[in-house]
């Protein structure tokens, strides 16, 4: 129970507070209630308006030059937190990158190499010698002749459904190079033909 004489209210100087003081404490002895807070505005917007104000202070008070070497920094930083580890998407698209996968695709059929075991060849030779494999690699846009054209104008019109036909010309083997000759992990003596290319074309 709260004595009469104690009042609660935002505004004590004024006359309507006067008022309600003054019957609050005539009614306080048939009935009593709990007193009025007064209302607060929430701590966190005050904390977020003036964080705002602070910041948008700081960065009126940078130049031009200034606020493009900040954001070329905090650009680095995030970048260099992505290449140690980090899981979060990159801010801005990667212009290197697709620049890099759009050559890959548009690379011109060429020779290739690569030095691996004769087990990883998938043979079913069992050996951990090494040999020089030669392949062939890259796209044959250029070489799309009308053959090609409309082989696929005949398969988009239903034209050809059930032969398993390709309507791009293909980056393969034109000749092979030399026999492959090796010892598995047996001792035996192997001898592999047309294992790796020699020239490639588009065909």
């Amino acid at each position: 129970m709260f004595n009469g004489s104690r009042t609660y209210s935002p505004l004590p100087s004024s006359p309507s507070s006067s008022r309600a003081s003054s019957s609050s404490s005539s009614s306080s002895s048939s009935s009593s209630s709990l007193p009025v807070a007064p209302r607060r505005s929430p701590r966190a917007l005050h904390r977020h308006g003036s964080l705002l104000a602070q910041y948008s202070s700081l960065l009126e008070s940078y130049t031009e030059g200034e606020l493009r070497q900040l954001i070329s920094a905090l650009v680095e930083r995030y970048s260099q937190a992505m290449n140690s580890g980090g899981h979060e998407l990159p801010l801005f698209p990667r212009a290197g990158s697709r620049r890099k996968r759009a050559r890959a695709r548009h690379k011109p059929c060429a020779l290739q190499e690569l030095e691996v075991s004769v087990s990883e060849l998938g043979l079913g030779y069992e050996s951990d010698e090494t040999v020089l494999f030669r392949y062939c690699s890259g796209t044959c846009e250029a070489a799309v002749r009308s053959y090609d054209l409309s082989l696929k104008s005949m398969r988009s019109r239903r034209r050809i459904r059930k032969e398993k036909v390709r309507a791009r010309p293909c980056c393969r083997p034109l000749a092979y190079d030399d026999d492959v000759s090796f010892l598995d992990a047996y001792n035996r003596y192997y001898t592999v033909n047309e294992l790796s290319a020699k020239e490639c074309g588009c065909v």
